[in-house]
């Protein structure tokens, strides 16, 4: 057997029983870490405390843009299940999904829309108010960012209660346009938020799954 490279991303704590590296030939990574069924974007993401107590996990993707192979690995996976769909215009939600969507929207050939939080975009808009766990928050779009009969892909990063992507969805479908997909990195499950555009009516893809919040 011949050495197996270096690989310079973040791996979970895991037996080496549980740990199985598979060759591939015929994609952009000559091996790939594979535990139980999570996909290899799993191996490119860290987990940061954010409170003392480390009961609140931050998921932090930016480790899986920083590698070339794990970032263009993820685009094409997000694209996947929409393969010879019509997309029109890609939209992102701020502020990770601005890094998806300019990059999904680049290797589609279209329009790349950003939804913003309240007062960050410098022309007309319409806004959406959404609820949080405590108050409520305010996204916008430009009002002419969009073309009524438009089918468009909404993406993000992580997907968690499902509020931001559900007042996003509003907001495309407000000016006339048709949302055909939400597209995710990361679901955290235990917080609903994929039952929440589901029945909506959404078709929604994401690339893993962490438990907790």
């Amino acid at each position: 057997l011949q050495p197996i490279p270096h690989f310079p991303m973040p791996r979970p704590s895991i037996s080496v029983s549980d740990l199985q590296l598979t060759a591939e030939t015929n994609y952009r990574t000559e091996f790939v870490a594979v535990l139980s069924n999570q996909p290899p974007f799993f191996f490119f993401m860290l987990s940061r405390p954010q409170s003392p107590t480390q009961e609140i996990m931050f998921r932090d993707v930016t480790t899986l843009f920083a590698d070339a192979r794990g970032f263009r690995m993820a685009i094409d996976q997000l694209l996947h299940p929409y393969a010879g769909e019509r997309i029109d215009k890609v939209v992102g939600l701020e502020a990770r999904g601005f890094i998806l969507g300019g990059a999904i929207a680049h290797q589609l050939s279209v329009g790349f829309v950003p939804i913003r939080k309240k007062g960050k975009l410098p022309g007309v808009t319409i806004a959406q108010a959404y609820k949080l766990e405590y108050g409520e928050a305010i996204m916008e779009i430009h009002d002419d960012a969009l073309k009524a009969g438009e089918k468009v892909l909404i993406v993000d990063d992580l997907l968690a209660t499902g509020g931001t992507c559900e007042a996003g969805i509003k907001l495309v479908e407000r000016l006339g346009a048709e949302v055909i997909g939400c597209a995710f990195v990361i679901d955290l499950p235990e917080l609903g938020g994929r039952k929440v555009l589901e029945k909506l009516g959404m078709d929604v893809h994401v690339l893993c799954e962490f438990e907790g919040a």
